[in-house]
């Protein structure tokens, strides 16, 4: 009975983590369709959280979670700490989905859009070094992550600029107001892509920590299988994160960065979404926050270099550097807390 209490008690933290994975990347989602003045900051968050939560009805036709799978089979080895027991495999991912919150809410409060997805790794590298040691780590599994950690930006700043010079081209002949009246609506269509998009991406992360967590402990018996009601519960977690928003980055994301028109707008979001989609299905946990800001600077860029601030993207880039480190120092440091605790207690 002690053990089903723990399980469910550690399926509601990777739910806040959800949570809070939504509401620290909400800016992702509604910065752009905010920044020019299309929808209403409360519209926008509506409409992002909406699209958050229908990515999920894919998966009734049959869509794969190769993402869910990768976060709970590809970074650490499984069946290695399947095999030490139900407090190892409780006491590694705690560890791991706390790293991650500490350093999801830290950049939260310095403005920072940082990586959910990477600071997940981080503390699931973090807390299973100490467990496992590093042998328990896949490396081809890293590799792939911190790889796109520098490919996603950029394959985001080659779309959302080639979108931009390519849109720009096939609407120079019409009146600006007539390009602006035209892309206010279009930019709906946009976000709701993005937002798609990071639905489909960002939930299945937790998906994969869930898994974890029942084919670890109470369900070691059964293959390794993300039931629809995981699917459901962590789009609907995610959504209510985004609804509720992460107001502190939408500044840095929406204005700061650079200056977006609604053409702008809507060639970053759709850049960006569709590099998530594509990766997305090819079962790579990217960052939403590294793909969009790629868009956003590439969109800014076809304007000439002096209309991106690089100050404040040289701000993001060390976020970014640092995120997976700091996690998993994070998590290190509470999976030894928590041995401790528990090694004292039995």
């Amino acid at each position: 009975m002690l053990l089903y209490l723990v399980v469910i008690g550690l399926v509601l933290v990777a739910l806040a983590f959800d949570f809070i994975n939504g509401f620290h990347d909400a800016a992702n989602s509604i910065a752009t369709v905010v920044s020019t003045r299309v929808l209403t900051p409360v519209v926008a968050v509506a409409w992002a959280a909406f699209f958050n939560f229908v990515a999920a009805l894919p998966v009734l036709w049959g869509a794969q979670l190769k993402v869910a799978n990768t976060m709970g089979k590809g970074i650490i080895d499984f069946e290695m700490l399947r095999s030490l027991g139900n407090t190892f495999v409780l006491t590694v991912i705690f560890a791991a989905l706390m790293g991650a919150i500490v350093w999801n809410l830290l950049t939260w409060w310095w403005g920072l859009p940082s990586s959910s997805s990477h600071a997940l790794a981080g503390g699931m590298i973090g807390a299973a070094l100490p467990a496992l040691g590093s042998e328990g780590l896949i490396a081809a599994g890293i590799l792939k992550i911190a790889l796109f950690i520098v490919l996603s930006p950029v394959i985001g700043m080659v779309l959302g600029s080639g979108m931009m010079v390519a849109t720009t081209w096939m609407v120079h002949r019409n009146t600006p107001a007539r390009v602006d009246r035209w892309f206010r609506r279009l930019q709906l269509l946009s976000a709701a892509v993005f937002s798609y998009s990071h639905g489909t991406n960002d939930a299945q992360k937790v998906m994969g920590i869930i898994g974890v967590v029942l084919y670890g402990t109470i369900w070691a018996g059964r293959p390794f299988h993300i039931p629809f009601w995981v699917v459901l519960i962590c789009h609907l977690a995610i959504g209510l994160g985004t609804f509720f928003g992460g107001w502190r980055i939408v500044k840095t994301m929406g204005h700061s960065l650079t200056k977006l028109q609604p053409i702008g707008g809507f060639c970053a979001e759709t850049g960006g979404g569709v590099t998530i989609l594509a990766l997305a299905a090819a079962g790579i946990p990217v960052s939403t926050t590294h793909t969009i800001t790629g868009a956003i600077v590439g969109v800014g860029a076809t304007k000439g270099t002096r209309a991106v601030r690089w100050g404040v993207a040289g701000r993001i880039i060390w976020a970014w550097v640092l995120t997976i480190p700091m996690s998993a120092l994070v998590a290190a440091f509470v999976y030894g807390v928590t041995r401790l605790a528990t090694e004292l207690l039995s």
